[in-house]
């Protein structure tokens, strides 16, 4: 996605000279989101993105993955041998994480790429018995499509609760029973200790280890940025592996700029330094990028990238999204309770609206993404009354 969209936006903006798209895998460029839904139940064949690169003038390179970088040289290694660049774009996004020790195991899988997704859909198909590793964003979208094929699912997480990684447990409670009303069996607070064909064995503290049955497991417990073929190009990353940009994106080499799930940028907004490992990252950022190399090549100063982060999710007949960063809140609100159809959850810090996760309630969302965009303090009564339209709710209302 944000290989994609550097490419295209650097010609809407202007930029006539050469553009090469490299990509390891041999596929069209294509779109991710459709792969844990319509691709996986095989409602659609793909998701190739309607682009025409052959009208944009773009040289697509694929099925070739790059395997170093030598900046005093300005080139690429790959598999067919080095490639030149004047200014290079990484935009390779993320890779899963991968459960030890089970390499060798038949019928684990993940689902990340969309030949992971074709693995799976004639695994969906048979209506296997299926366990997941991970009650993630990921792990849920994949139950969730599971069970709409008719398999039983059982979702096993580390974790004492669902999304412990991304939201608080008052959040996540309800988010929970979500799972049982599907018919997911959740086991949480349990380590799988091995997986052996047709069985994980779980151990949940509770006495004796678990076997599970599973014709499919499917491990979904997180991504890392790819960037591990930088090693020894001198590029800056963090511990975790993702490229320090700066705030314009540019990293720590001349003319070299990263973006999408591989970057961390530091945000003015909220004050440290974000990591965002989804899909309007990668369509928001390539267009910083871009006018960036537009400017570097014209003298100009480059412009910054400051965004207010946006994912969404649908999971168990909801449809949920998040919009924000709730690390540094001082306030919590509801809109709504936990136990209702439909409810939002607003985070507040010095009575500014910092962030929100809005379940089946998208005019909260798109009001609210407003609200944190313009820095906008709320009334907190009227804020947490789910009659009243959250723009109301704004003290300069």
């Amino acid at each position: 996605m944000a290989g994609v969209q550097t490419a295209v936006a650097l010609r809407e903006q202007g930029f006539t000279g050469r553009i090469t798209l490299i990509g390891a895998e041999p596929h069209q460029p294509y779109d991710r989101p459709p792969l844990s839904k319509a691709v996986l139940l095989g409602t659609a064949e793909g998701s190739a993105f309607d682009v025409d690169f052959e009208a944009l003038d773009i040289e697509l390179i694929l099925g070739r993955a790059v395997t170093g970088l030598r900046p005093a040289d300005r080139e690429l290694d790959t598999e067919a041998g080095p490639v030149p660049y004047d200014t290079l774009v990484i935009a390779t996004g993320a890779e899963p994480v991968t459960l030890p020790g089970v390499e060798a195991v038949p019928g684990v899988h993940l689902l990340r790429t969309l030949d992971d997704a074709a693995r799976l859909r004639p695994v969906l198909a048979a209506r296997h018995d299926i366990v997941v590793v991970g009650a993630g964003w990921i792990g849920a979208e994949f139950a969730t499509a599971a069970r709409a094929a008719g398999c039983a699912v059982t979702v096993v997480e580390a974790a004492d609760r669902p999304l412990a990684g991304s939201l608080p447990a008052e959040v996540t409670a309800p988010m929970a029973g979500w799972y049982a009303e599907h018919g997911v069996e959740l086991i949480t607070g349990a380590r799988v200790t091995g997986v052996e064909p047709g069985t994980v064995v779980v151990d949940a503290g509770t006495g004796a280890p678990r076997r599970l049955p599973a014709d499919a497991v499917v491990v979904g417990i997180g991504a890392r940025p790819a960037t591990r073929w930088l090693a020894g190009s001198g590029i800056a990353t963090d511990p975790g592996g993702a490229i320090t940009a700066d705030e314009s994106l540019r990293t720590s080499l001349p003319d070299v700029h990263a973006v999408g799930d591989c970057a961390s940028f530091p945000s003015a907004r909220y004050g440290r330094r974000l990591l965002v490992h989804h899909w309007d990252n990668a369509l928001q950022g390539p267009r910083t990028v871009a006018a960036n190399v537009i400017a570097a090549g014209a003298g100009e100063p480059p412009v910054s990238y400051d965004p207010v982060p946006y994912f969404w999710s649908e999971q168990f007949g909801r449809f949920a999204q998040y919009a924000g960063d709730h690390a540094d809140a001082d306030t919590i609100l509801w809109r709504g309770g936990p136990g209702e159809a439909a409810w939002t959850v607003l985070w507040l810090r010095d009575g500014a609206l910092v962030a929100l996760l809005a379940v089946d309630r998208p005019r909260d969302l798109a009001q609210g993404r407003k609200l944190i965009l313009s820095g906008a303090r709320l009334d907190a009564r009227r804020a947490a009354d789910p009659a009243v339209p959250l723009k109301a709710a704004s003290s300069g209302s």
